[in-house]
């Protein structure tokens, strides 16, 4: 694994994961209908660490096949686009407080990372393999955003005009 590739993932995952630190979840969200199984608050930063950790590995594992691989550039893409969403989601439900523009970004979030996944596997299996945990967490993060979405319809809409 070439550790510039990893370090260079890894700070674009560290700037996604900033937002947390400016758009923090608050009273606002601690006084939400949630479902009985939503995780504890400090389950939040221990898993996302984790899950950048290994989405840096990944990624830098895939970044190495470059020479060998044609698929690589369309595979990183998706990681670009995967991270992007990943990025967005904090500040639109936790800094707006828009429930469900934040499933619409999940959506897209859960898509991206579930055919990076995919893209990553045929490349190279470990890097695959490493995601996984990752389309788990946006799978469980998808159906709490939906019932807190559901759970609380008293919250903004989002209007599209």
């Amino acid at each position: 694994m070439n550790l510039l590739f990893f370090f260079i993932f890894l700070a674009s995952c560290l700037t996604a994961g900033m937002t947390g630190a400016v758009f923090k979840p608050g009273n606002w969200y601690d006084s939400l209908n949630k479902p009985e199984w939503t995780p504890p608050n400090w389950v939040f930063p221990t898993a996302w660490t984790t899950l950048y950790i290994l989405m840096s590995i990944s990624a830098a594992l895939v970044a190495a096949k470059a020479g060998e691989n044609p698929d690589v550039g369309l595979a990183l893409a998706v990681w670009g686009l995967q991270i992007g969403f990943n990025t967005l989601w904090t500040p639109i439900f936790f800094g707006l407080h828009r429930l469900a523009a934040g499933m619409v970004v999940l959506v897209g979030l859960w898509l991206s990372v579930f055919a990076m996944t995919v893209l990553f596997w045929q490349i190279d299996w470990v890097a695959g393999v490493l995601l996984l945990p990752y389309v788990a967490w946006t799978t469980i993060a998808g159906a709490l955003n939906w019932s807190v979405w559901r759970r609380n319809p008293h919250e903004p809409v989002v209007q599209l005009d």
